[in-house]
């Protein structure tokens, strides 16, 4: 997790390098991107649909997690327990680091959105 704080406190340095105009522009794109690691948290309880991927924008596993829990649902009376049993073993994992991961996901947001800034030139 160390190296993940290092790595945001490096953004955060050229963000705070760039011009008003470009870091006003920055904290307005950032703010709309950003996600919140309890939300994630949150979303990951509920295994049955694999809503924490879709939150971050992974819909192929957001929706591979959903079949998954249909098709148990399905076959529930006999290898459907199975199914579910694999999907927990696969998700809850994901439970315990939700922060980690979700803090990954902010700074490859923050370094997408700076250089999205930087490349803009500064209106005149």
């Amino acid at each position: 997790m160390d190296e993940l704080k290092q790595e945001e406190d490096a953004l955060r340095e050229r963000v705070t390098a760039l011009p008003a105009e470009k870091r006003k522009a920055y904290y307005a794109l950032e703010k709309k991107r950003i996600k919140d690691p309890d939300n994630y948290a949150v979303l990951n309880y509920f295994f049955v649909a694999g809503l924490h991927h879709f939150y971050l924008g992974k819909t192929l596993f957001g929706f591979l997690n959903l079949l998954g829990m249909l098709i148990g649902l399905l076959f529930i009376e006999t290898f459907g327990i199975f199914i579910f049993l694999a999907i927990i073993v696969i998700e809850l994992p994901q439970l315990f680091r939700s922060q980690r991961i979700v803090y990954q996901y902010n700074n490859n947001v923050m370094r997408q959105t700076l250089e999205d800034v930087e490349s803009k030139p500064l209106a005149s």
